[in-house]
């Protein structure tokens, strides 16, 4: 009896002990799917899947998600074994959508190609979406609504979006780039992928600093479009990237006589309309109620974008048409936009990112510089997000280590448009110095991400060369053909 109860307090023992290790152990997994979020070209030979990861690290036994990710088998019938995964920007962009046009990419030629969703993201579970901010900005737009009011109506929204997520039991300061990143690892580890090669866009680049940073040795080279740096305050610096980018075109332009005087009376225009604003009537296309919106510079601005490639061309003749008189193309704007209640963004994960890692941060004296220093658009608010609206979400300020630039001797390429207002060549230029392996490249006349230009390819052309041989800079013939834009001049009458 006594043995029998001896062997039964070990069995006992033993069964306890492996339960408590296994409550206290996660182990993060991809599981495949029979069915995939959307069509696929039926051409392309993929899996697709989920990645199971824990929601807080710091609890083991808390809860976890689930991040869709497709994995696209390489054209090559003998690829390398270190794929390529694409991180989209934002924060609080969908990578699933840019996956039934695999096809198009031009890393498929060579090597598997992995579309990963991050954390948050619309395809993740769960996802940070929240319809009631996309209908608040719609509220907060309509030119009857007073200053105050604007204000009221975003907070009450935020209120809103954190409460609904409350409710789910989200964790929203576990919504962060360092998460990604780690998020990225745990697929590395799960498939057992001994290194990748990162292609990431606009917000995209952080995580893979973080990466770089993080895990150095699971990652064998990356290329950065649109480079963000950890260390940048995008808040502070956004006004003056704005008007930089600005002066370039207009400047790039003024070798045709139509405009040589363009940029000065832009600036002038601007100016004159901050002290007295444009007034336009505007109806409403569903309900048919008319607005008036009283237009300064600081508003005016905002409709024409440098940063997309396909719209450069044309900015100096909507500018011209403008100082004209000739509203036709702001009105039709201005008509959509009253009318518009979506967003490329999932709110939620994107005011968790920034709530936590730029907005506490920003420096509210070179904030307030940048909103007077320029009498064009005086007034100009460049904050992604509002303290007030910070306070409410009530995220946790990440650690000053995620605010600092990373140093490292992995292969990069920084790609950049030579317009781009939101992430500026300068940004790349001081990064290489902390990157002796790096290689910069400037594309004249393009604005953000010239990698997913699709009207001409030849960014993805230049990081897919790079990925082959991450040893030195990429060259192609495609790169060299390009020069300033071919702007649009007015019609003759």
């Amino acid at each position: 009896m006594k043995k029998l109860t001896v062997l039964l307090l070990i069995k006992t023992v033993l069964l306890f002990g492996f339960h408590c290790a296994s409550a206290q152990t996660f182990t993060p997994r991809f599981v495949p799917a029979k069915k995939p979020l959307s069509k696929i070209n039926s051409k392309l030979k993929y899996t697709f899947g989920y990645l199971e990861v824990l929601e807080n690290r710091s609890k083991p036994q808390g809860a976890t998600i689930k991040l869709p990710v497709y994995i696209f088998k390489s054209k090559n019938s003998n690829p390398p074994k270190d794929p390529v995964l694409f991180l989209v920007g934002g924060p609080g962009m969908s990578n699933m959508r840019n996956a039934p046009y695999a096809g198009y990419y031009k890393f498929l030629e060579d090597r598997d190609l992995i579309f990963f969703e991050q954390r948050g993201a619309v395809y993740a579970q769960p996802n940070l979406d929240c319809p009631e901010w996309n209908i608040a900005q719609n509220k907060a737009f309509k030119p009857d609504v007073s200053k105050e009011q604007k204000k009221q109506i975003m907070a009450q929204a935020a209120q809103k979006c954190r409460e609904l997520f409350t409710k789910k039991n989200i964790d929203l300061s576990t919504y962060t780039t360092k998460a990604i990143a780690d998020d990225v690892e745990d697929f590395r580890k799960a498939l057992k992928i001994k290194q990748l090669n990162l292609f990431t866009v606009s917000y995209g680049t952080q995580i893979a600093q973080v990466m770089m940073r993080d895990y150095p040795n699971s990652i064998r080279s990356v290329v950065m479009d649109g480079t963000l740096p950890l260390e940048v305050q995008y808040d502070e610096k956004a006004t003056d990237n704005l008007i930089k980018s600005f002066k370039k075109l207009l400047q790039d332009c003024a070798t045709n006589e139509v405009y040589k005087d363009l940029e000065s009376r832009f600036w002038q225009f601007l100016e004159a309309k901050t002290k007295n604003p444009l007034e336009l009537q505007i109806k409403h296309p569903k309900t048919k109620k008319t607005y008036t919106f009283r237009l300064q510079g600081k508003d005016l601005i905002n409709f024409l974008d440098p940063g997309n490639t396909y719209a450069i061309a044309n900015i100096p003749q909507a500018i011209n048409r403008l100082l004209a008189g000739d509203y036709s193309q702001l009105k039709k704007q201005l008509q959509r936009l009253l009318a518009y209640t979506g967003s490329r963004f999932q709110i939620g994960l994107r005011l968790s990112v920034w709530c936590a890692e730029q907005t506490p941060f920003n420096d509210q004296q070179k904030l307030q510089k940048a909103s007077t220093q320029y009498a064009a658009i005086k007034g100009y608010n460049p904050k992604v997000f509002s303290e007030e609206i910070c306070k409410i979400w009530r995220v946790k300020k990440v650690d000053q280590r995620e605010k600092k630039a990373v140093k490292s001797n992995i292969p990069v390429l920084l790609l950049n448009g030579a317009y781009d207002p939101n992430t500026p060549p300068e940004w790349s230029a001081k990064m290489k110095q902390n990157l002796p392996n790096s290689y910069h490249i400037v594309f004249p006349g393009w604005g953000h991400t010239v990698s997913l230009n699709w009207g001409n390819p030849c960014g993805m052309r230049l990081a897919n060369t790079f990925f082959n041989d991450p040893t030195k800079r990429p060259a192609a013939d495609c790169f060299e053909k390009i020069g300033k834009p071919k702007f649009k001049i007015p019609e003759k009458k």
